[in-house]
């Protein structure tokens, strides 16, 4: 019997490869066409200005405010330098000829496991059009208000200058509708020179003369229409209330009131400060506008040795401090001259604890190590400077991580 083969079907076994040659070209054209595409845009940077990429996840997880300073011999160039107009005399240590003026510029901050970018003014003004940034605290935040100004003005100069909402001082950037103001506060509450009344009273009761009352639920008037008028606002208080020579516990103490009534039995400073955190912080919530990014600075480290400001202390450093120096300097234990800065720091965690609504804006390790940046003699006081800093200086790497924060903030 013959053996009957079943016929193979005419080409199936030969249209494989053809069909594979057909996605190969196929998808090698279109990968052509895309590349083309991007070789022949017209704007090739403008999407990077307009449209600024959403930060890489790494980024969004590392903490910017923990990390070391770099020595770095060839820096980027100064955004802008002593001819900024708006740095206050005793802050332009370039022009005021300090030792080591240029060389403050030269010390990069690194944070333990990124990178802190330096911000990219025009970026900044493209993506942040129409919104207002408020900085509301002591001249520690108008020292930071100049910083972001001088380096944005080295874009554009059409600006206009005034006082937003009872601000010391502002400017809108016309082009882009950026407004930014500096409001003055020490202490964030309103207060004001008491006496004692001549017809008694609960306080000279107790034996007071005179003082400082503070209304611990009342914010000054300087800065009470700042948080509906800001788009993004940046608190901070905290080198008043550790300030002997302007509220001597004995000649002339804090007095506290809430509700109009004083405070009894008084509170010492520290609680005092407790009072005004929960207070203002409450307020600025309430009041903020909607979707307003709020921002609570923390202290600024002074750097006095041998003594405080008005006891002949100094600050004459040439290189920021080592971990042990700055341990030695502001460690709450040794009870030292700048202790205040880590005891602020204190009160200020524990008033925004469980508080959703303020981010942190830790400038403080970063800063205690830069002994090196203040005016010190170059102030122009009968006195070394060694709380204030340098502009150009220290106060452009907290804007640094401003912006950047800010960035993160906005994508998620």
């Amino acid at each position: 019997m013959a053996t009957t083969t079943t016929p193979t079907p005419p080409n199936k076994l030969s249209l494989f490869p053809l069909l594979s040659l057909l996605c190969f070209i196929s998808i090698f054209f279109l990968l052509s066409l895309s590349k083309r595409a991007s070789l022949s845009s017209p704007h090739p940077h403008r999407s990077s200005t307009l449209f600024p990429p959403k930060p890489h996840a790494a980024s969004l997880s590392c903490d910017f405010s923990h990390g070391s300073w770099i020595y770095d011999p060839n820096p980027r160039s100064a955004t802008y330098d002593g001819s900024c107009k708006e740095i206050f005399k005793g802050w332009n240590c370039l022009r005021n000829n300090k030792t080591n003026a240029l060389a403050i510029s030269k010390w990069r901050w690194k944070p333990k496991h990124c990178d802190l970018p330096s911000f990219d003014p025009l970026n900044f003004l493209e993506t942040h059009r129409d919104t207002n940034i408020g900085f509301v605290g002591d001249s520690l935040n108008r020292n930071m208000f100049v910083s972001l100004f001088c380096t944005l003005k080295t874009v554009t100069s059409d600006l206009k200058k005034w006082r937003p909402a009872g601000a010391d001082r502002g400017f809108t950037f016309l082009r882009y509708n950026l407004t930014i103001a500096y409001h003055r506060t020490n202490l964030l509450a309103r207060y004001g020179s008491w006496s004692a009344n001549a017809n008694g009273g609960e306080l000279e009761a107790l034996g007071f003369k005179e003082g400082y009352r503070v209304d611990v639920d009342v914010p000054e008037s300087s800065w009470a229409k700042a948080s509906s008028f800001h788009d993004v606002l940046v608190l901070n208080t905290g080198h008043w209330w550790w300030a002997p020579s302007k509220f001597d516990p004995l000649k002339s103490p804090m007095l506290f009131f809430e509700g109009g009534r004083p405070i009894l039995p008084p509170l010492p400073p520290a609680d005092g400060l407790d009072r005004v955190l929960s207070n203002m912080v409450n307020f600025v919530e309430k009041t903020k506008r909607p979707g307003g990014i709020l921002f609570f600075r923390t202290q600024s480290p002074r750097h006095f040795e041998g003594g405080d400001w008005n006891q002949g202390g100094t600050c004459q450093r040439l290189q920021p401090l080592v971990p042990r120096e700055v341990e030695e300097l502001f460690s709450v234990r040794n009870n030292g001259t700048n202790v205040e800065v880590r005891l602020v720091n204190q009160h200020l965690y524990n008033s925004l604890e469980n508080r959703s609504g303020f981010h942190v804006l830790d400038i403080t390790q970063m800063s205690e190590y830069r002994a090196d940046a203040h005016p010190a003699t170059s102030g122009g006081k009968n006195h070394d400077d060694c709380m204030h800093w340098c502009l150009p200086g220290l106060t452009d790497t907290w804007n640094d991580l401003f912006v950047a924060t800010l960035g993160r903030i906005k994508s998620l």
